[in-house]
């Protein structure tokens, strides 16, 4: 059956992975309490794979994570899975070379390709994800630099990469479509300083970007930034019932990742958080950090901070960079403020020794 340009057409609308039949609403497991969500958290709720005949039942293995009342799993995500822990600390820097100007020329390579990625213990998502993983790498480089990203889509749709900043029109990743099995280079100066992102700019847009097709792109200023612990954090979430409401919430993919796996900083250390709001289907992110406070540069793109505060909003791909210096060692959770957030995945803890 033919269709127009973007229209998906019903069999191309995915379905749950693993045959799963189906699959409850974030409204269902929220109603059952903190014990079914936990449960939910475990894959159970959710009907994948053989798990389907558990749907909505509590899972012994999955007690409280902390004693204020929030609730997540206790286990892990399979091994060798994508970790949250290792990408909050990789930056991309490309391969590195001299142009005949001598500026510095950063060449990488991205690859669409479809994949299926957990989010939560048992829980799995048909993602479409550069280089295998949501998010995408985080590219690094300095103001003035000339970035050249070769685009292989291996994928089964059409999609592009769009770069915010600066760039010529034909490197805007909107018209030049590539579509599977094709090839684009983008090439262009990095240029405002800041912190930015890139996504596929395809059509319908909401799809191709909850899919997972996005990732954060870091601008350095001339000189660099001061010596700082330094984080990643892309906010996001998945619709796992394709119900166009996000069922699991989190910071880097995994539900709940940072609360079994907390972020380590150090008493009177500056940490630094590169902070991208990628999520889908709600309109505002926020995120809050327990007894402190941060300075607040809204898109990096000026030196002096913008406020002082510990709690921020965020709209679809708003980004900011926080500093803060922890005053007394111990955990402090991290989430957003939205309740029902925090209660889907989206929380952590930092450790602070």
């Amino acid at each position: 059956m033919a269709t127009e340009p973007g229209i998906e057409t019903p069999e191309d609308i995915p379905q749950a992975p693993h045959g799963a039949s189906g699959g409850v609403s974030r409204r269902a497991i929220l109603r059952g309490g903190a014990a079914l969500g936990a449960a939910a958290l475990g894959g159970a709720a959710l009907g994948i794979g053989n798990q389907a005949t558990q749907a909505l039942k509590p899972r012994v293995e999955v007690p409280h994570v902390h004693g204020a009342g929030g609730s997540g799993p206790v286990r892990d995500i399979q091994p060798g899975g994508f970790d949250p822990t290792a990408f909050a600390t990789r930056f991309d820097a490309g391969i590195v070379s001299r142009l005949p100007d001598g500026r510095t020329l950063r060449q990488y390579h991205f690859v669409a390709v479809d994949r299926e990625i957990e989010v939560a213990p048992g829980v799995w998502f048909p993602a479409w994800t550069y280089n295998g993983s949501v998010p995408g790498p985080t590219i690094r480089c300095a103001e003035g630099d000339r970035v050249r990203v070769r685009f292989q889509n291996a994928g089964s749709h059409p999609h592009t990469i769009h770069f915010h900043g600066f760039h010529p029109a034909d490197m805007d990743g909107v018209f030049e479509v590539v579509d599977p099995g094709q090839t684009f280079v983008y090439e262009f100066d990095a240029e405002p300083f800041g912190l930015h992102l890139y996504h596929c700019h395809t059509t319908p847009l909401k799809r191709h970007i909850h899919k997972g097709l996005y990732g954060a792109f870091i601008v350095d200023p001339p000189g660099g930034r001061p010596p700082a612990r330094e984080y990643v954090m892309v906010m996001n979430g998945f619709d796992t019932d394709f119900d166009a409401e996000n069922e699991f919430y989190a910071v880097n993919t995994v539900a709940f990742h940072y609360m079994r796996h907390p972020l380590r900083a150090v008493v009177g250390e500056k940490v630094r958080l590169y902070v991208v709001n990628a999520l889908e289907f709600d309109l505002i992110n926020s995120l809050h950090i327990h007894g402190n406070f941060f300075d607040l540069y809204r898109t990096g793109t000026r030196l002096e901070p913008d406020e002082f505060t510990d709690t921020v909003m965020f709209c679809q791909g708003e980004r900011h960079i926080l500093e803060l210096e922890f005053r007394h060692p111990g955990k402090f959770m991290f989430h957003a403020h939205q309740s029902e957030f925090a209660e889907l995945g989206w929380m952590g803890v930092f450790d602070v020794r």
